[in-house]
This record gives C-alpha cells, sequence and structure tokens, in this order.
C-alpha cells in the first residue's frame, strides 16, 4: 500500500512540474453526413448515413492533448444545447470550468464525407464568436510563463489573446484554420509555434513547395518554429533552424476530420513532455493515421496506449 502511495505521489510531482495546455477555441456540435461525392453546386443529393457528434478545433485539440498526456483546460463558450460537449469533455479527462455557457446557439458544422474519406465542412461560429475580453483576462490569470496557449481560428478576439498571453510569457501555438488574411495583421511575431498544413501554408505565403513555405514564413516570423502538415507527404518542422522531416504513416482512409488537431495535440503533448522534434513528428503521425481510419471528431482521437502499440517494431 505504502508502494503505491508513492508511485501515486511522485506521479503528482511529475506532472505538476509540466507545463500546463490551455486550449482556448471553439466547441461544436457536428452534423455529418456521408455522401458517395461532395455535393456541386445546384446538385440535391441523398445521404446515405447521418451522425451528430462533438467537434470544433478547440474541442479535438484539447482531447487530443489530454489522451496523450498532457494536462488540459479547455476555454470557450456553448449554448443551452451544448450539454453533450461538457460530458465530452469530462469523459476524456479536460478541465471544462472555463467552458462558459450562454445565449444563443452552439457553433455547429455541417460535413460532408465522401467514399474516399474526404471531407467538406461548413461552419456555424454561433457562442465561439461571444468570447469577451473579461473571460479571456480571468482565464489567463490561472496560467503563468512556460504554460502553453492553444488556439485556433474559430473564436473571435485572437489579436486580444495573442497579445495578452504574450504578456504573460506563456508559449503561444496557433493553428491558422480557418485561414482568412485578417489574421496576417494579428502579431504573430508573438507566437512561439504556428502549425498549418500546406494549403494553409500557401494562404499564408504564395508558396506551393513545403521547402519555398517553411523559408517564406522564416523569413516573416524570424522567432517562430513551424510545423507542416503535408498528407500523404509526412510533416516538416523547422525549429531554431534544423528542419526535421517525417514521412506518412500509412492508414485505409475513412475520414479525415479531427486528423490535423490529432496531430497537433500530440506533437505538443511530446514537446511538453521534454521529447525532440524527431520523436514528436512521428508520434503525431502515427496518431493521425489511426484518427483517419475511422469515423468521428473527437471520438475518433486515440489514447496514448493505442499509439504506442501502433508504434511497436517501428524504426
Amino acid at each position: 500500500m505504502c508502494r503505491n502511495t508513492e508511485k501515486s505521489d511522485a506521479l503528482m510531482r511529475e506532472r505538476a512540474a509540466l507545463p500546463r495546455a490551455l486550449v482556448y477555441g471553439s466547441l461544436n456540435l457536428d452534423n455529418v453526413y456521408t455522401v458517395d461525392h461532395i455535393v456541386a453546386p445546384g446538385e440535391t443529393l441523398a445521404s446515405t448515413g447521418f451522425r451528430q457528434g462533438c467537434g470544433g478545433k478547440g474541442l479535438n485539440q484539447a482531447i487530443a492533448l489530454a489522451k496523450a498526456g498532457a494536462p488540459t483546460a479547455l476555454a470557450g463558450r456553448i449554448g443551452a444545447d451544448g450539454g453533450m460537449l461538457r460530458d465530452d469533455c469530462a469523459r476524456y479527462g479536460v478541465d471544462e470550468a472555463q467552458v462558459l455557457t450562454v445565449d444563443g446557439p452552439t457553433g455547429n458544422t455541417i460535413i460532408q464525407v465522401d467514399s474516399s474519406g474526404q471531407n467538406c465542412i461548413l461552419l456555424f461560429g454561433g457562442a465561439n464568436r461571444t468570447q469577451t475580453e473579461e473571460q479571456i483576462d480571468s482565464t489567463l490569470a490561472q496560467y503563468q510563463a512556460g504554460d502553453y496557449l492553444f488556439l485556433q481560428n474559430e473564436v473571435n478576439l485572437l489579436p486580444y489573446l495573442i497579445e495578452q498571453a504574450h504578456a504573460r510569457g506563456m508559449q503561444i501555438v496557433l493553428n491558422p484554420s480557418p485561414f482568412e488574411t485578417a489574421l496576417l495583421e494579428y502579431g504573430l511575431d508573438k507566437l512561439s509555434w504556428l502549425i498549418c498544413n500546406e494549403v494553409e501554408g500557401w494562404q499564408m505565403t504564395g508558396a506551393r513547395e513545403p521547402e519555398d513555405i517553411l523559408d517564406r514564413l522564416g523569413e516573416r516570423y524570424p522567432g517562430v518554429n513551424l510545423v507542416l502538415t503535408l498528407g500523404e507527404r509526412g510533416s516538416m518542422c523547422l525549429e531554431n533552424g534544423t528542419v526535421y522531416r517525417q514521412s506518412c504513416c500509412r492508414a485505409e482512409t475513412v475520414d479525415t476530420t479531427a486528423a490535423g488537431d490529432t496531430f497537433t495535440g500530440y506533437f505538443f503533448a511530446q514537446r511538453m513532455a521534454g521529447q525532440g522534434a524527431a520523436q514528436a513528428l512521428a508520434v503525431a503521425s502515427r496518431a493521425a493515421a489511426i484518427t483517419v481510419s475511422r469515423p468521428g471528431a473527437a471520438d475518433s482521437i486515440p489514447d496514448m496506449d493505442e499509439v504506442t502499440n501502433a508504434m511497436k517494431g517501428e524504426p
């Protein structure tokens, strides 16, 4: 009994020494339609399946971080119809004390998933677009220098979040999705990390080739570390002038929803635990491959044991 208590105390001390992760982001109700092909303009198409699940880039990244072992909290807003989103936080060990219920509808999406597993997403911001400076100040006051703040572009007041977190010395990670040109005026030089896919990289730089994207982003934001995901071509990381490359982990693609969020959560959970960029890329790639092999958003994200078992025997 004493030995178990000692192990528990040691684990608690180890976790307390880790930086904490705060995801300030979106929570959405996902309405997912299975279709033969993505509907064309003017076309009426019968869906072969439907399900409603929990999603939003904020929620997905928070769940991925928590499943990967990082102490994680989520801040944001939902409507009275968003109770199942709170339930998902509790189920996966995400602290949702700073998820507030407000008047109006919860953010939601219409997602089409075609026969090849590719998707298209129509997003309605709802409560996600009602963040206030007062809530941001109250939430960030609970964090300190070295803690991580994860942001996406599905909530309002991003410039204020970046400014206030930078003033506190937090490590700021931005996933610029969905991209809009206004993002380029948000003080991105204050970021610690920028993580984007090749489409977002092209939108930010005008470059098509991965190396060119990293070069241009590196020139524009010389103090910011970069991660670039490339789908079947794998992923790359530029950290402190060194480029790391990771090949794609192959998987039968069922649904690509939440794959990028899974990659983000696992990559940074590894970094927060002290692992280097190469190890973080490898683990994140395997986790994302598992996610695309099954349907859903938050529910499709694997836990760390599953990822570890999948990587056994890999170089």
